[in-house]
């Protein structure tokens, strides 16, 4: 079984459309992404909600893992963490003889906040789901389940590959 391997002027054109796609999904609100409304109820900003999710998900993680999941650098998942710390979310902690090591875990309330928000998330996305028949979804699943796969090894920046979560 040979792959159809595009060609550059090919993946130019798709990404072009794609990009566009996005963008007009986007423009609605009703499809626009859900963590937006989520972070309207929870009065938290949308890097605060996705270290909420990232902690939630995956555990303790250090400062420099917490800003590259987030996309940004590690001065600001400070003052994402400083936040968040404030409200009674999360706790750093030094576990190590490095004491430049700092991780970050939820507490308490914040795991409760991380199942109230991993909840709306839920709901939100059966909302999504729900516009498509079942052979779209099933043929959504397969393509992102496929790019994960593409993307398991360990990439160029040592970022370990993603845990996916079966419904």
């Amino acid at each position: 079984m040979s792959r159809n391997i595009p060609n550059e002027e090919d993946l130019a054109g798709e990404s072009a459309r794609l990009q566009q796609l996005l963008y007009a999904l986007g423009r609605r609100r009703s499809l626009r992404d859900p963590i937006a409304g989520i972070c309207e109820a929870l009065q938290c900003t949308p890097p605060q909600i996705h270290a909420l999710l990232w902690l939630g998900q995956d555990g303790m993680l250090t400062m420099g893992e917490l800003a590259r999941r987030l996309g940004v650098t590690e001065k600001t998942v400070t003052g994402v963490v400083d936040r968040l710390e404030r409200e009674g979310h999360v706790q750093r902690e030094r576990i190590t003889l490095d004491r430049r090591v700092v991780r970050c875990r939820l507490t308490e309330p914040g795991q409760k906040t991380y199942q109230r928000l991993d909840r709306l998330l839920h709901e939100a996305m059966g909302q999504m789901l729900g516009m498509l028949d079942g052979g779209d979804r099933k043929a959504l699943f397969r393509i992102l389940e496929k790019l994960v796969r593409r993307l398991e090894p360990s990439s160029p920046d040592g970022v370990p590959p993603a845990r996916v979560r079966s419904a």
